[in-house]
């Protein structure tokens, strides 16, 4: 990874899509649901509302994020003013990433959407092997129609 790849990317996309003062409010919304309901967003925001964390404790408690992805997520969190980023004048540098008051609002939104998922998470995958399974059986009866 290179040392210039690192920073916040701002989102350009949008723009042509919210060209009305109602478009650019839902859209508005819809990139702020986007941003906190992210997996890594949401691990890292469960982890920050239970009190001060650093980067190698966040690494270790949010399964399978890599050092980029964190780092991207943790300024893009920061820059959202869901984290605030603490550096102590300590060698080797200290730093603290503490969820703001906004983020700790959040929190009882995220803890009852990880318990759903939770709950349901057998169901929705009997329901992608269903789901699959269909797919499959039509593929099959179509194969020999267009072999034909």
């Amino acid at each position: 990874m290179s040392q210039g790849n690192t920073g916040v990317t701002t989102e350009v996309s949008a723009v042509k899509q919210c060209e009305t003062p109602a478009a650019q409010s839902a859209c508005s919304v819809l990139e702020v649901l986007g941003r906190v309901s992210g997996k890594w967003s949401i691990g890292i925001l469960l982890v920050t509302t239970q009190g001060p964390a650093r980067f190698t404790e966040l690494e270790r408690q949010v399964k399978g994020i890599s050092r980029r992805m964190l780092t991207l997520t943790l300024r893009n969190l920061e820059r959202d003013g869901l984290l605030t980023r603490t550096v102590y004048p300590t060698v080797p540098p200290k730093v603290e990433y503490t969820a703001t008051p906004m983020a700790c609002e959040l929190y009882d939104s995220l803890v009852l959407l990880t318990g759903w998922a939770e709950r349901h998470l057998h169901e929705i995958d009997r329901a992608r092997a269903d789901y699959d399974d269909v797919l499959a059986a039509a593929e099959a009866d179509r194969a020999p129609a267009l072999a034909g």
